[in-house]
């Protein structure tokens, strides 16, 4: 589930990396995966842009496409490249109720 916290982290830590260059990951359907190099232009309230460097092509994504992973975000810094969200936790439930065991 996505809380309007986690969004709101993403917003400023994507503000904070405005101009630096990342690697933009997704699937274009039909098993067809797209990497591509891009720069951080600009962040809004629902949605930021990327200009890519291929072509020159400015590009919009929602917060909510990063933190589904329907989109990963890799930002460079200055030794390599690291996403920008925190891999995911996976909650596991218990056969005992309200027992719940978080693993990474």
């Amino acid at each position: 589930m996505i809380y309007q916290d986690d969004i709101a982290t993403l917003q400023t830590n994507i503000k904070e990396k405005i101009g630096q260059k990342i690697i933009v990951k997704g699937s274009l359907g039909r098993s067809r995966l797209f990497e591509k190099a891009a720069t951080i232009e600009k962040a809004y309230p629902n949605i930021f842009v990327v200009k890519y460097e291929e072509n020159e092509r400015n590009v919009s994504y929602q917060y909510k496409d990063v933190l589904t992973r329907t989109v990963e975000v890799e930002v460079f810094d200055g030794t390599g490249y690291s996403s920008i969200v925190p891999p995911l936790i996976e909650e596991k439930r218990s056969k005992k109720k309200n027992d719940i065991t978080t693993s990474l």
